[in-house]
């Protein structure tokens, strides 16, 4: 069982042009950002070597992994079932949920076919977690704490004060969150305003649909306060925007977004089912939670924060409610392996901090609390088991790190380490600890990375081709790419599923037109997405088929909202700007210009073009400055309006721009910015 996917699977689908753009509405200088778009059984002898749209049946190679898979696992436990089930108290009328123009932003509906049996296409232990991931309603938690699951990837909890409610990371969406809140207000009444928002970090999934629960008016009049950890707007900021284009288009194949919802497509995504398409937004915070054991009391209930910087999130906490017995662990705990490096792209996170932050959770709260929540999943009740649950959490990123580390220091590399790591064997049949998201396999290759970087210390890898010349290369010293394909051809045969989508890769790689190895390569995906325990996995796997055999998948969704862009600090937009720079194009480009931001007197800006380099800086303070041949008046939301795409003159006509001097520098500044491309390729050149 290892790598906690069989047969031992490598995902070796990376983007192969990686897009040097930024968010789309916050981004998208003078220009246009990205829009939104977008029977079981039975065994084969292998593809035939022809253009073909059709899905393959699993092989006899993959039916067998996921035999072997149920019968080493303990699938009569369904301690997991009764807990996801316990305290539920109403679900929605539908499981579709739509935005104010009718479209469908969420629908748990699709999922109905997990109801039956594990057909053969689907890993046994994968389609157990999808699901228990569709349990979907509101669920009573202890009294005066409520949950509303199943409706986004992650879980918004509601907490009762004396006469308000407080919000724990309100989804993804503001359509997803609202829905939420409506179906808690339905149950427990609708007299109780929401007095506080707790993000409990910061990606997306935890504030996006902030503008679903609170307003922000209702922020900035004091009446509802937003709590968040230390650093958590610039951490949100770089999360989802600066990198937010090439991030979505992997997420694009993460997440399944283009699959159909079944036993051949997706079956969720292991932490959740998939994310909701929603309104995205943002309100910066209020409270800033700077240290462990700082309380604050909201609306009668105490509140006890443990930060944890550096785990699942480089700004996060976990909560303590001491009157209610009760922990919420964000997403430092879930009910999988997580990512210690997710495979839309992130920061590595650092194994060996997240697991010494779950053992102080364990000796601050873990003894004291009667019941344990995050913001995935389902809770945990009972001291004893929590102990055991939180413990089996940090064993299991400790013995990640701490392994890995070990085989690092005996020369072997990251793939190496990654091909025979086995967990404990009381890991290995813990729940909980299961790779439905993360997995062995690219965690411990992250591990190494962290430490160790892309280089792997052999000269003959410092200077690889790339990949197109690679893989012509590699095809010419086949014979050809007919004498490739019948390599890969047997290999899909044999059932070595990684051989044959490795060959088949190099001939589309030195052939883009090549049609009979991209359906050899679709149908090699099909076979390793329908024996991988890992969700994420098979999404990407099935991703690939689904491109290969009929072309991109168009652009799920904006990267960055006009609700999220408003959120931005000015130095944050111009961040975006800097990394939109063509360097080569503005080597000899010099623009200087002053931005007087009107909604704050005195606010000025210098931004400055040289050498390539995007610099800003707010000039107060800073006496001497040359005079700016150009001074650019606007409120910070035309400037984001501006940057996001909107045409400079039409500002100006509508009075949200004004412009002192000559405009050329703002035109230099337009032709040496360039666009991302929210549809890359990736599994073609």
């Amino acid at each position: 069982m290892r790598d906690h996917s069989t047969p031992p699977a490598d995902p070796t689908v990376v983007s192969r042009r990686r897009a040097m753009g930024l968010g789309a509405a916050a981004v998208a200088v003078f220009g246009v950002g990205a829009t939104a778009s977008c029977s079981t059984g039975g065994t084969s002898t292998g593809p035939a070597l022809a253009p073909s749209a059709k899905q393959t049946d699993p092989t006899r190679h993959a039916i067998d992994a996921n035999n072997r898979m149920r019968d080493a696992l303990p699938f009569a436990d369904t301690t997991d079932f009764a807990d996801a089930d316990r305290g539920f108290l109403r679900g929605p009328a539908s499981g579709v949920i739509k935005d104010e123009q009718g479209k469908v932003v969420w629908d748990m509906d699709s999922y109905g076919f997990l109801r039956g049996e594990c057909p053969p296409s689907v890993n046994p232990s994968l389609w157990r977690q999808s699901q228990l991931n569709t349990r979907q309603g509101l669920y009573e938690v202890a009294p005066g704490i409520y949950q509303l699951r199943g409706l986004d990837l992650s879980v918004m909890t509601v907490v009762e004060g004396a006469t308000g409610i407080i919000v724990i990371d309100p989804l993804i969406s503001k359509e997803t969150a609202a829905a939420g809140l409506g179906l808690y207000r339905a149950q427990r009444g609708a007299d109780r305003p929401v007095v506080a928002v707790v993000y409990s970090h910061s990606h997306v999934d935890h504030f996006g649909g902030v503008l679903g629960v609170t307003t922000a008016d209702e922020v900035e009049s004091g009446r509802c306060a937003v709590i968040a950890p230390s650093g958590f707007m610039d951490e949100a900021v770089a999360e989802n925007v600066y990198a937010g284009t090439a991030m979505t288009r992997r997420a694009t194949y993460m997440y399944g977004a283009a699959l159909p919802k079944g036993p051949r497509g997706s079956v969720g995504a292991g932490l959740g089912q998939t994310t909701s398409l929603g309104d995205k937004g943002l309100i910066a915070p209020t409270v800033s939670i700077d240290r462990t054991g700082r309380a604050e009391t909201v609306d009668g209930v105490e509140l006890v924060f443990q930060l944890t910087p550096g785990t699942e999130a480089p700004a996060e906490m976990n909560i303590h409610l001491p009157g209610m017995r009760a922990l919420c662990v964000a997403e430092n705990a879930s009910h999988t392996m997580h990512n210690v490096l997710t495979l839309r792209g992130a920061l590595v996170r650092d194994a060996r901090v997240w697991a010494r932050y779950l053992t102080e959770t364990i000796n601050l709260y873990g003894r004291r609390v009667d019941v344990c929540f995050g913001s995935h999943h389902w809770p945990t009740w009972g001291t004893e088991r929590i102990v055991q649950y939180l413990s089996a959490q940090r064993d299991l990123y400790a013995y990640l790190h701490d392994q890995t580390l070990r085989q690092l220091n005996q020369g072997r590399v990251g793939s190496e380490i990654a091909e025979d790591f086995a967990l404990p064997p009381a890991l290995e049949r813990t729940w909980s600890t299961r790779g439905y998201y993360g997995s062995v396999s690219h965690n411990v290759k992250a591990i190494y990375q962290r430490y160790m970087g892309w280089f792997d210390g052999n000269p003959a890898h410092l200077w690889e081709h790339p990949p197109v010349e690679s893989a012509t290369r590699h095809v010419a010293a086949m014979g050809g790419a007919d004498a490739a394909l019948r390599i890969a051809q047997e290999a899909y045969d044999d059932g070595d599923f990684r051989w044959a989508t490795q060959v088949a890769d190099y001939v589309i790689f030195a052939d883009a037109g090549n049609e009979t190895a991209k359906r050899l390569q679709a149908s090699t995906f099909e076979q390793l997405a329908y024996a991988t325990e890992n969700a994420t996995w098979r999404n990407f796997y099935l991703s690939g088929a689904h491109e290969l055999r009929n072309g991109k998948i168009p652009p799920s969704s904006a990267v960055a909202t006009p609700s999220l862009t408003a959120a931005l600090t000015v130095p944050q937009l111009f961040d975006a700007v800097a990394l939109r720079i063509d360097g080569r194009k503005a080597w000899d480009v010099v623009a200087v210009i002053d931005w007087e931001i009107t909604d704050v007197p005195g606010q000025v800006y210098r931004t400055e073009l040289r050498n390539g380099v995007f610099t800003h800086f707010e000039t107060a303070g800073y006496e001497g400055l040359p005079a700016a041949g150009t001074v650019v008046r606007v409120s910070k939301q035309a400037l984001a309006q501006l940057l996001g795409g909107t045409n400079a003159t039409e500002l100006v006509h509508a009075g949200k721009l004004r412009i002192v001097g000559p405009p050329d520098p703002l035109a230099a500044l337009r032709s040496v910015t360039d666009e991302p491309d929210p549809a890359f390729s990736i599994v073609t050149p």
